[in-house]
């Protein structure tokens, strides 16, 4: 049997690896960059011998010639290495990670699975800044949260859960923690693939369809598009959204629609779903505590980082046969 020792949820941008220096008199941003430092603390005194991280693709690794809602990496993992993330190949739990497919197939899911995956920042930024020189093997899994339809919250809080119990079953003993990376509230110049209404929009569906293999050709224009957005962000969403964290308790949102979370939360908080994926990992009886939240428009971004606790584990009670 496996443990999961400690779930973190942390928000995600590369924004913070390659602007720093227009952040750096920010007491929020640096509110932020203390939080993920308390959390890569807690994350190392849980001592993992395996991180199962669950995170977007912001089409690097995944196009629109092939979107699947979920794919867990079974073998070779690759770091896309966009804006200062890490690049090239990961430590990668194989045994664990064919084993959490198997499972989730034989209790209703169905994952895609790679024996060479690309993952871009959605999963390396969370480890580049919370498992130091990422040397713990990791399982990526990855969501669609950007290209509809994506599943509904319920169906990813149902895959978390099933991720949980898949662990518990696994029977190498090992010490497992679960890292979300993604969210809060923020809203990305992207179009939706079918409905494209400007030059820009037109060239981000083009990279996305056309990107395989050669998706460093279109970044330049990409990050200038990106750079132009307009912050939006919703901190009272992110402050709600993290209380039921804390609670362990993510019942109020998950039959929410994605038109509901885009109209409220921006696109971009479509990435909660690893949040929720990661809760329902850890169980009944798991609370969470907010580590830090900071509105930080210069990162189009509501970041926030948490640590969910599971739920002890009762010692068994004394008898007059075991006192």
């Amino acid at each position: 049997m496996s443990d999961i020792v400690l779930g973190v949820g942390a928000s995600h941008s590369t924004l913070m690896n390659t602007d720093w220096d227009k952040v750096d008199h920010l007491e929020d941003a640096h509110r932020f960059r203390d939080g993920l430092e308390r959390a890569r603390d807690r994350l190392l005194a849980a001592a993992p011998d395996t991180v199962v991280v669950i995170g977007s693709n912001h089409f690097r690794g995944f196009f629109l010639d092939m979107m699947p809602a979920f794919t867990i990496g079974v073998g070779e993992v690759l770091g896309a290495g966009e804006a200062g993330t890490p690049a090239g190949p990961l430590p990668a739990d194989t045994e664990l990670a064919r084993h959490l497919t198997a499972s989730l197939v034989d209790g209703g899911f169905d994952p895609a699975f790679s024996l060479r995956l690309t993952v871009d920042h959605g999963i390396t930024h969370g480890l580049q800044h919370l498992v130091p020189g990422i040397d713990v093997p990791i399982v990526p899994i990855v969501i669609n949260m950007f290209a509809p339809p994506l599943p509904s919250l319920r169906r990813c809080h149902d895959l978390g859960a099933a991720l949980g119990r898949a662990i518990a079953a696994d029977g190498a003993g090992k010490r497992v923690a679960v890292v979300a990376s993604g969210g809060l509230s923020h809203r990305l110049p992207w179009p939706k693939w079918f409905e494209t209404l400007s030059d820009d929009d037109r060239f981000l569906v083009e990279a996305w369809l056309n990107g395989r293999g050669s998706w460093g050709d279109y970044e330049v224009r990409r990050r200038q598009i990106i750079r132009a957005a307009k912050a939006d962000v919703n901190p009272s969403f992110d402050a709600a959204f993290l209380k039921l964290v804390e609670h362990g308790d993510l019942g109020p949102v998950l039959d929410r629609t994605a038109a509901d979370i885009d109209a409220e939360a921006g696109n971009g908080a479509q990435e909660i779903r690893s949040w929720i994926a990661m809760l329902a990992a850890l169980g009944p009886g798991a609370r969470g505590e907010t580590l830090a939240y900071a509105a930080v428009p210069q990162w189009l971004t509501g970041m926030g980082v948490a640590v969910v606790e599971p739920a002890a584990t009762e010692e068994p009670t004394a008898t007059m046969e075991n006192a």
